[in-house]
Order: C-alpha cells, then structure tokens, then sequence
C-alpha cells in the first residue's frame, strides 16, 4: 500500500512542469545558461536547480563548486546506503 502511495506521488512530482528530468544528469553546471531567458529556467535540470539553491545565503554565496561537490558526496551516500 505504502509503495503505491509512494509511485503515485513520484507520477505526480515528475509530471510537473518545473521539474525537468528529461536528460539523467548526475552533475549539472551550465554557467547560467538558463537564466537568460523567461521561464527557461524550468528547462534546467532538477539537480542543477538544487546545486544552485545550496549557494544562495551567507559564506557560501555564489561557490558553485563547493556546493557541486556537496550533492555530489550526498548522492554517493544515497548510493551507498541504498547497496547495502
């Protein structure tokens, strides 16, 4: 019952306009690509989007690669907690 609640939500998150997962990416850093025009940021890929909100506030404003190297690390976590 829990994993059918859990597939309808993923359906209803990925049928989602703002959420692009059309390419599997695993480390995203397009140089602002698409903030260039309106609305094309909902082209970006999720992961990307994600990298970018950790380097909003504080020290770590605008460090790309810190905040790369952070998802990337957590990814591998993901990965491993989930072999085991």
């Amino acid at each position: 019952m829990k994993l059918q609640e859990e597939e309808k939500l993923m359906r209803y998150l990925f049928n989602s306009d703002y959420i692009q997962i059309r390419a599997p990416v695993y480390i995203s850093h397009s140089a602002g690509r698409y903030a260039q025009k309106r609305f094309r940021k909902a082209n970006c890929p999720i992961i990307e989007r994600l990298t970018n909100s950790l380097m909003m506030n504080g020290r770590n404003n605008g460090k790309k690669l810190m905040a790369v190297r952070i998802v990337a690390h957590a990814f591998e976590i993901v990965r491993s907690t989930k072999e085991k």
